[in-house]
């Protein structure tokens, strides 16, 4: 037995899935509540796949040198620096603590 066909099932379930919200809800606008719940869940997750890439490891929490690439690269975002810059600044405090460790 192949896994294709179930391949092809979850995928045509995805996008059924998908397309179902839109399709039901495309003429009408979200109520007020629901709509301000839709606006944060991008932020949300994002953050949270932030969290997990950065302290998770084999089903434990992992402090390493990630957590300072990220500390650093948050103080570069909240200085307001480019994005390359919070690039080269979150790698440069990666690479400085894994150095002295």
């Amino acid at each position: 037995m192949t896994v294709w066909p179930v391949v092809l099932v979850v995928g045509v379930a995805t996008v059924i899935f998908k397309a179902s919200g839109p399709v039901l809800l495309g003429r009408s606008p979200l109520p007020a509540p629901l709509a301000g719940v839709v606006v944060l869940l991008g932020p949300v997750l994002l953050a949270a796949l932030v969290v997990t890439q950065t302290v998770g490891g084999d089903g434990r929490i992992v402090l390493d040198a990630r957590l300072a690439g990220v500390g650093a690269a948050a103080l570069a975002i909240a200085a307001r620096a480019p994005l390359p810059a919070v690039v080269v600044v979150a790698a440069a405090a990666t690479a400085l603590v894994r150095l002295l460790t």
